[in-house]
């Protein structure tokens, strides 16, 4: 016995010596960037500089630092986290980090964590995302691990921002709006550019010229702009949906709603299948859901949304993975071109359709 409580006495002591060192170790890093952010202070103009200069480098990042959410029936706009990502690279002497840190029935907890070591202003931010659906069914593991993701995202972005002073946030802000959403003399150019990365998303016009409350496309206001490529880099992050964004139309004189691309692209190929069946020619459909810039290669968020959509649907990835190569005539599915995008989604669409009309 007593041979035994000296074997366990012993392997604690070696916890001890472990967590001891490891104590150190953690305290000697933090000491030593608290010494080199005080030997070596930013530059508030050099930040300024810095970051704007990246906030604008071209359109598109430009683009990404503009966010928008529907909130009380307003939408409402602001930097997005890419922009504070930016910005914290720019402001320097900062420790920061996220993680989420617990998972509840309906809910998953996050924290962002941004430490100004110059300072010694430490903020932590919790954020809790939703982990059912409208229907109150709990999501998969890998939407849990996706929402979970989206959480720490935004609770280090909003950690940021509180540490970086709100001044200083807003100046390289409105650089990168100038960029994103021009003036009046580039404002007819830029609307077209905002409307077909729109409908490259899968939005359709008619829904988009409801949300900004216009009756064309040359009545959309740069706050217009403003508000509609924040929504757009609210859809590319996997933050919205398209038609949670851009809902169908009521209208009250009996129409049908106004359909989207995806809507679209499924009554094509039903209509494909129906010639074909009749002998026919199958309808294309082509010119109208084909966007251009056909070369553009899907990004990492493009293929996260199709991953939130087919886990929706019950259509698993290596599904539509599987379409992509060997339909599509694609050779990977990650050179899957974003002006195609849709067709896969419409493909998603219509297989749960099917399936449910077979239950």
């Amino acid at each position: 016995m007593s041979t035994e409580m000296e074997i366990v006495s012993e392997e604690i002591n070696k916890v001890a010596v472990m967590e001891s060192a490891a104590g150190a170790l953690n305290k000697s890093e933090v000491e030593a960037q608290l010494d080199a952010a005080h030997r070596y202070p930013r530059s508030i103009r050099s930040f300024l500089n810095e970051a704007t200069t990246l906030a604008t480098y071209d359109q598109e990042i430009a683009m990404s630092c503009i966010y928008a959410l529907p909130r009380g029936g307003k939408v409402i706009s602001g930097p997005s986290v890419r922009l504070a990502e930016i910005c914290a690279s720019a402001y320097g002497n900062l420790h920061m980090g996220a993680r989420v840190v617990g998972i509840e029935d309906k809910e998953i907890i996050a924290q962002g964590i941004t430490w100004d070591l110059e300072k010694n202003n430490r903020v932590t931010i919790e954020v809790r995302r939703r982990i059912t659906n409208k229907n109150g069914s709990r999501y998969n593991d890998d939407m849990i691990l996706m929402t979970g993701n989206a959480a720490a995202s935004i609770g280090l972005r909003n950690a940021i921002f509180r540490v970086i002073p709100k001044a200083y946030v807003n100046a390289v802000y409105n650089k990168a709006r100038e960029v994103a959403v021009g003036n009046a003399s580039t404002l007819s150019s830029k609307r077209a550019l905002v409307i077909e990365r729109l409908t490259k998303m899968g939005a359709v016009q008619e829904r988009i010229l409801a949300k900004a409350g216009r009756k064309s496309v040359e009545d959309i206001t740069l706050d217009d702009m403003e508000m509609l490529i924040g929504l757009g880099t609210a859809i590319k992050n996997g933050d919205q949906s398209i038609d949670a964004t851009f809902p169908p139309l009521v209208d009250l004189s009996g129409q049908q709603p106004a359909k989207s691309a995806i809507d679209r692209i499924v009554e094509s190929k039903k209509s494909e299948a129906g010639n074909s069946a009749q002998g026919g020619e199958p309808v294309k459909g082509k010119d109208e859901i084909s966007p251009p810039h056909a070369s553009e290669t899907c990004t990492k968020s493009d293929f996260d949304q199709l991953e939130i959509l087919a886990t929706e649907c019950g259509v698993r990835m290596k599904e539509w993975r599987k379409h992509i190569e060997e339909t599509m005539g694609i050779a990977a599915w990650e050179q899957l071109p974003q002006s195609r995008l849709g067709e896969v989604r419409a493909w998603i669409y219509a297989k749960r359709i099917r399936s449910e009309s077979t239950q």
